[in-house]
């Protein structure tokens, strides 16, 4: 690749580390930049690059909202570890699955998401003024661990949201802190199929490395945003970047 190539792949990796530590999705950024600079790079490669940079950007993402808010670690933990099986088991059966068929029903599932957040605009919002029990927010996260990483290993694009709107509508959770519990899941979902696309040989860790410092950076101040501007702004972000899936998937497959 020329110099050029990399400072656009430096930039793709800053705003997806932008919109991951923020709603999720930013693999909609890297990958599609990724097959644009270099046209000959396997799927299953990309794929394991791309995950190599996001790990990085959500772990940083993690830490960040860890250190302003409180995180039940005893709870997130092992989701995270569920969502590490269930994503390595992803993406050892990418092959399998009939990507026609799958993509379809990703975007249906994307606008009944954006529906349901624009139709209930109090959603995330704020805190339920009744807490789970513990026994159901063990089950919840474990359920959307599991689930949603295993969707994360197959295909990939929306884990963070899909976790986010979850926590959200299942534990009335605040948008932020559901960000910041999604970000410890989607950190066990990344290295789960990290761990089986490296030790398949698809990942080109020279690349990978140098786009996860570019995806340290946008997490930082993604993190940091949504943080500081609370649920209000991490709503709108989170229905842009689901608008922005369903159009995105919609011209991978019928455009």
């Amino acid at each position: 690749m020329e110099l050029g190539d990399w400072a656009v792949l430096l930039v793709a990796a800053g705003a997806a580390g932008w919109v991951d530590a923020v709603v999720g999705g930013g693999g909609l950024i890297i990958l599609p930049t990724l097959f644009l600079v270099a046209p000959g790079i396997a799927p299953q490669t990309a794929l394991g690059t791309n995950k190599l940079a996001a790990l990085a950007g959500t772990a940083t993402a993690a830490a960040t909202f860890a250190r302003k808010l409180k995180m039940r670690w005893k709870v997130l933990v092992p989701g995270a570890v569920i969502a590490a099986i269930t994503s390595g088991f992803g993406a050892a059966a990418v092959s399998l699955i009939d990507r026609a068929l799958f993509i379809p029903l990703i975007m249906v599932v994307l606008v009944a998401v954006a529906l349901f957040v624009t139709l209930r605009p109090s959603i995330g919002m704020t805190a339920a003024k009744h807490p789970p029990t513990r026994r159901k927010t063990i089950l919840v996260v474990a359920l959307a661990s599991g689930l949603i990483g295993l969707y994360d290993g197959l295909l990939g694009p929306g884990t963070g949201t899909f976790l986010i709107i979850s926590f959200a509508t299942l534990l009335g959770t605040e948008f932020v802190r559901a960000a910041g519990m999604a970000k410890v899941i989607n950190c066990g979902s990344n290295l789960g199929a990290l761990v089986y696309l490296g030790a398949t040989g698809h990942i080109l860790w020279a690349l990978g490395l140098t786009m996860a410092v570019a995806n340290i950076g946008g997490a930082l101040v993604g993190s940091r945003m949504a943080l500081a501007k609370g649920a209000g702004f991490v709503r709108i972000v989170l229905l842009v970047v689901v608008i922005g899936m369903v159009i995105r998937l919609g011209f991978q497959q019928f455009g």
